[in-house]
């Protein structure tokens, strides 16, 4: 169990908090991710599950990112799950030092 609460993040990774339970929210998931990358662009994405393509929401978000050109990434948070190794394994490619956040409910663990 985590001691830290979600108003406990700074602003900046409570905002990729808000963009995680959102991005799942729009397609009605329990989980979601949002990454930040070294200049302050955002993305988020819930998890993708279709018969020919399977990302976690941290797989999807961090696609995103290395998408649209980041070279590196200051922040994760996950939503509603505790641990996605597969989509850190991804994030960490692209910044072995990044900041991971997971948020269940309103408790709050970090993971890196």
């Amino acid at each position: 169990m985590s001691d830290l609460h979600v108003d406990a993040l700074d602003a900046e990774d409570a905002k990729l908090a808000t963009l995680a339970r959102g991005a799942a929210g729009r397609v009605q998931q329990t989980t979601g991710a949002a990454v930040r990358d070294g200049i302050g662009r955002t993305y988020a994405s819930a998890a993708v599950d279709l018969p020919s393509l399977q990302l976690t929401a941290l797989q999807a978000a961090v696609a995103q990112a290395f998408a649209a050109g980041a070279d590196k990434l200051e922040a994760a948070v996950l939503f509603g799950t505790a641990s996605d190794d597969d989509g850190l394994q991804a994030a960490r490619e692209i910044s072995a030092d990044l900041t991971v956040w997971s948020v269940i409910r309103k408790e709050v663990t970090r993971l890196a």
